[in-house]
């Protein structure tokens, strides 16, 4: 009795050694990875490997339908697409259904003998013992860890179900942060979707309003490039919505998912607006205390948008030359060259074909640029948009100063009569004006202050600029009606406004100019754009 009781305690020892190796094992499998269903394959393995243990398996609670359902089986590559993962049981079926039901563990010396073994997956040896514990997070059942012991009942199956349950429970801690882990990322998964749905629709066709057919043309070109990844070069006068176009051609692009990154290159000096680009490292000048990305690197898989493309340097249109057709740029005071995958559009309101002929921008630069040009007409090449226009805006405003906002029709016949040289930007302000005078959210014609508004010192009536404003070309008109302060005559557009000064002036472009306001070389370039034909007297 004695040798007996001393070989027994020698192997209560042997296995509890062993037992403690393998819960180490467990315990570092665990913590590598928030993969579950990679970590209980690699915790079967495991058990198999330091427990003797080589039969065994892993189930999960489906939270959908209640039942069990095999997550991990031991002696299987989980990269394999097998049978046993779409093996379930449901509450008191078979002896893991027990376990579900009863939240209890279960340890038999012999499996054949038990009539509630069902035998699915055909794993098992009948005559050796079977242990399956809950996989349990304060006193919630997460799964079912079952094992099988390589040898007969040795008399120490109450020691080996204790080590099984001390393993079920590190996979439960385990397995519940797994579960938070994926409801996170299902969280966040949603919450993104949402944004990109709301992202396309606030920067979709639809918030760009125009039926004319200059515009139609646009959008027809808009759809056609953002399926690819070419430079766009968006032109147009200042306040015709270059920035939406470029916001659409982004989010409807295959890039829509990566970055989209936006500069104004005429708000930086040059060399801010190089490291602002290309980025720097550490030290490359006062206050670069750490090294910083750049808008380029930054936008790596996804869209950069510079606006006012036309006013940087000779200097460094070189440098961003070599980024247009390499890839590759070197952050400021840095020597390893990055490869970026960034697509561009450009935007400007200069001539730059006159730009290229003068000398101020690179011709190989505007080739670069010049891919898929986009002009946007300005307004008073779309007057019938200004009534969809005018009520659009309206409405943004409405929501802005939370109360309702009505446009009369005396208000839209009005705003539809004037030339606005200043695009849509001036109709807007024009219409936030009108919107704060309104006391009643009632704008009618009266409130439509169109033009450049001066108001003097001594808090004279507000005068009205008559830039925008011209009579016919065909018609005469007298030095007030060119120069006058008071309001222009409406319905009068900028060539027509031209041509009626060169006429007053006797076609003396000096003389034309001083009645504009412009320098000689505004109304050349004007002359120039507009078409006119200039007349010798």
């Amino acid at each position: 009795m004695t040798s007996l009781s001393a070989s027994a305690n020698l192997g209560l020892s042997v296995l509890r050694r062993i037992e403690l190796e393998t819960l180490y094992r467990v315990g570092e499998i665990l913590s590598r990875s928030l993969d579950f269903r990679q970590t209980s394959q690699e915790v079967l393995s495991a058990l198999d490997q330091h427990a003797g243990m080589s039969r065994s398996l892993v189930t999960v609670l489906d939270p959908e339908s209640g039942d069990l359902v095999v997550n991990a089986v031991s002696g299987e590559d989980e990269r394999e697409d097998d049978a046993h993962t779409s093996v379930r049981y449901q509450a008191g079926e078979g002896l893991l259904g027990l376990i579900l039901e009863e939240k209890c563990t279960v340890a038999l010396p012999k499996i054949g003998d038990d009539p509630r073994f069902l035998d699915r997956l055909g794993i098992y040896d009948r005559r050796l013992p079977f242990i399956a514990a809950p996989i349990s997070l304060g006193g919630t059942l997460q799964g079912v860890l079952a094992v099988q012991p390589n040898a007969p009942d040795d008399g120490l199956l109450d020691e080996r179900t204790r080590f099984v349950e001390m393993v079920a429970n590190l996979i439960g801690q385990s397995v519940r942060l797994s579960l938070d882990i994926e409801q996170e990322k299902k969280t966040l998964a949603d919450e993104r979707d949402s944004l990109r749905r709301t992202v396309r629709h606030q920067y979709g066709f639809d918030n760009i309003i125009g039926h004319s057919a200059p515009m139609r043309r646009v959008f027809d070109q808009v759809r056609m490039v953002s399926k690819w990844n070419t430079t766009v070069l968006l032109r147009g006068e200042t306040g015709t919505g270059k920035e939406l176009i470029a916001n659409a051609i982004h989010y409807h692009s295959p890039r829509s998912r990566g970055s989209y990154v936006r500069l104004n290159c005429a708000s930086l000096p040059e060399n801010l607006l190089e490291s602002e680009l290309f980025g720097h490292e550490k030290g490359a000048f006062t206050g670069a205390v750490s090294a910083r990305r750049g808008r380029f690197e930054t936008a790596d898989g996804g869209t950069l948008f510079l606006d006012e493309i036309g006013e940087i340097s000779p200097a460094f249109q070189a440098k961003l030359l070599r980024v247009l057709q390499e890839g590759e740029l070197e952050r400021v005071g840095g020597s390893q060259t990055l490869k970026v995958d960034v697509r561009v559009i450009a935007a400007t309101h200069r001539d730059l074909e006159a730009a290229v002929d003068e000398g101020s921008f690179r011709e190989d630069l505007y080739y670069r640029l010049n891919v898929m040009p986009i002009l946007l007409p300005p307004l008073r090449e779309r007057p019938e948009d200004v009534p969809d226009l005018a009520h659009f805006l309206t409405q943004r405003l409405a929501v802005t100063q939370g109360r309702k906002l009505t446009l009369s029709d005396a208000a839209i016949r009005r705003l539809s009569q004037y030339g606005w040289p200043g695009n849509v930007r001036e109709l807007e302000n024009c219409l936030e004006r009108a919107a704060v005078m309104s006391e009643s959210g009632q704008i009618d014609a009266e409130l439509i202050r169109i033009g450049r508004v001066r108001e003097s010192v001594a808090s004279k009536p507000a005068a009205f600029d008559p830039h925008p404003a011209a009579a016919p070309a065909n018609s005469s008109i007298g030095m007030s009606s060119v120069a006058s302060a008071g309001e222009p005559e409406l319905g009068l557009d900028e060539r027509a406004r031209v041509i009626a000064a060169l006429e007053q002036a006797g076609w003396v472009q000096a003389r034309a100019a001083r009645l504009l306001n412009m320098t000689p070389r505004q109304i050349a370039y004007r002359i120039l754009t507009l078409n006119i034909e200039v007349k010798k007297i």
